[in-house]
């Protein structure tokens, strides 16, 4: 019998081992979910939780819930992958070997990588983190408010403009937008990183009198002062600051022989595969893909990664050979005010977003509730 080893349980790790068990019969393959955790975290939630819009203790469940009966789910954090042996370490020293490996093991924030972030700036990419700044802004009064991006590549790509076109439907129903003056920031010449994006956002900020900084690459923060300073020599005054801290590969893949030192694994754009381990493939936010670092990507990866793998196992690859991920990503982009627009793109198709609509919102509204189950069960 074949160990097949899926590092990661977030919604990729989650659904590849499902989908692995749904196609291969007991007797090919034992399948074995490594988490460094034992709930399942449905971080889009994340972004409404500093409205009082989403309570933080509906956003987990128990991953063993979300599990076909014959994976085995093992609770570890990974400190070493050895290529060679075929073997992954936990921190408790307990071995696994493998004879396939998939590594869906995201990203992971890192704000200590700028100097004064983590005392300064607040985000909303993690449980507890979102919970802070839900405190945050149900103590402000009103002042200056700078939001933006610190660091590429980070995962939710569009969140940041949700979080700021939100924040704007926030301070008017507080009856304080009046006294409040809103910075955004993006590390490149324009508001986001696709055109058709940035061109429909850009105006709607300006609409709502948000002011726009690009090419604002954070490089330290202030507290004391309370200035946030870009590579560029642009300082920016706040009263609060609400930014995406950088991110990294998972620590055990940093700098290692397949990842490059921010732990991004070399994958290939098409195949999935590990370049240059044909026996491993990597999806989600952990690859070094041109595509964004979102859940609906690892949805589209999966069936992928289960059938090259199915074909490699069992002797019959050529059979599958047409199956290739094309950089497929959908997600939805709230502007505020119960509407919003979704992308819907592709590695040669960019994303052409319709006005947005209040039909387009309450369909995020359902998804977020439907994704339980729906989403890493393998459903959908």
């Amino acid at each position: 019998m074949k160990q097949i080893v899926v590092l990661g349980g977030g919604t990729g790790g989650t659904l590849v081992a499902n989908l692995l068990a749904k196609k291969l019969k007991s007797k090919e393959a034992q399948i074995t979910l490594v988490s460094a955790s034992n709930r399942h975290l449905y971080q889009p939630g994340w972004l409404y939780v500093p409205f009082g819009k989403q309570d933080p203790r509906t956003l987990s469940r128990p991953l063993a819930s979300l599990l076909r009966k014959r994976v085995k789910l093992v609770i570890g954090k990974v400190c070493r992958l050895d290529t060679t042996t075929q073997e992954v370490e936990l921190e408790d020293h307990t071995i696994l070997a493998y004879d396939y490996l998939v590594l869906a093991t995201g990203s992971q924030v890192a704000p200590e990588d700028i100097p004064g972030f983590s005392a300064g700036a607040h985000y909303f990419y993690t449980e507890e983190a979102a919970f802070k700044l839900h405190a945050a802004l149900e103590e402000f009064r009103g002042g200056k408010i700078v939001i933006g991006v610190g660091g590429l590549p980070y995962k939710c790509p569009v969140a940041p403009l949700e979080f700021t076109f939100l924040l704007d439907e926030y301070l008017t129903d507080r009856k304080i937008r009046d006294k409040t003056e809103l910075t955004y920031t993006f590390p490149l010449n324009r508001v986001f990183s696709i055109e058709s994006v940035a061109e429909m956002a850009q105006p709607l900020l300006e609409e709502r009198g948000v002011n726009i900084e690009t090419f604002f690459n954070l490089e330290e923060v202030l507290p004391e002062e309370k200035i946030a300073r870009s590579m560029e020599g642009t300082d920016l005054e706040y009263d609060l600051l609400i930014m995406v801290p950088p991110h990294r590969g998972a620590k055990f893949l940093q700098g290692h022989p397949i990842a490059d030192e921010q732990g991004w694994v070399k994958t290939d754009r098409f195949t999935l595969q590990v370049k240059g381990y044909p026996n491993i493939w990597a999806l989600g936010d952990t690859t070094d893909l041109p595509i964004s670092k979102a859940g609906s990507t690892a949805h589209f990866e999966a069936p992928v990664i289960v059938e090259r793998l199915a074909g490699r196992l069992r002797g019959i690859e050529e059979e599958v050979g047409e199956e290739k991920y094309e950089g497929h990503v959908m997600c939805f982009l709230e502007t505020g005010y119960n509407k919003a627009s979704m992308l819907n793109f592709d590695y040669t198709h960019p994303p052409k977003l319709h006005e947005p609509s209040r039909h387009v919102h309450y369909e995020k509204m359902v998804f977020n509730k439907a994704y339980w189950y729906l989403v890493p069960t393998g459903v959908l």
